[in-house]
């Protein structure tokens, strides 16, 4: 249960409310670059929790059910902190945008919903190559973002960071439609 992998994936749920903390000052860039590079060792820790399981043969249930918890936490607690701070001059989900970020939300939530409605079916939802790279997506974007309060005079990292935002909306729409597709199947 204690296994390496099992800790990265703990390691990263624990750590969401330092990164909060960083955060909470919009105005406090070296608050943002220390939340920044977290938020990369936090993203670093995502890719090797499930390689060293798999490498190692390692995969636990325990595995299997926090790390996409810890990916949804740390995920919802950036876009809310981004949305909170509500000043264009800084990292902030604002104004359009917001659509994005809600979209992004709303699917994490209902693919949740889904695939504890399949478990109690038992059947099996399997995270598709494509919702990985809307993954992949989404933490550039929101890594970006948080980036870009470190550096406000770097303007195009925010831009850059929201075009990957809205990049992300739109792939989390193709792979929330393909999973409602699999799960309707499932329901009478």
């Amino acid at each position: 249960m204690l296994s390496l992998p099992n800790i990265l994936t703990l390691s990263r749920i624990v750590a969401v409310p330092l990164l909060v903390a960083f955060l909470w000052w919009p105005s406090w860039r070296f608050g943002f670059g220390v939340a920044f590079g977290l938020y990369c060792l936090m993203g670093i820790t995502d890719y090797f929790d499930g390689y060293l399981a798999r490498a190692q043969g390692t995969v636990s249930k325990l595995g299997v059910f926090l790390d996409p918890i810890a990916d949804k936490i740390m995920v919802a607690a950036v876009i809310l902190m981004l949305v909170g701070t509500r000043h264009d001059d800084v990292a902030a989900i604002t104004g359009v945008h917001i659509i994005a970020a809600l979209v992004i939300l709303l699917r994490e939530i209902a693919v949740s919903g889904l695939r504890e409605f399949l478990a109690g079916l038992q059947v099996s939802l399997p995270v598709s190559r494509l919702a990985k790279w809307k993954t992949t997506l989404q933490l550039v974007s929101l890594g970006g973002l948080i980036l870009s309060g470190a550096l406000p005079a770097e303007a195009w990292i925010k831009v850059a960071s929201l075009a990957s935002l809205w990049g992300a909306a739109a792939l989390t729409i193709v792979t929330g439609w393909d999973y409602l597709r699999v799960g309707l199947k499932h329901m009478d």
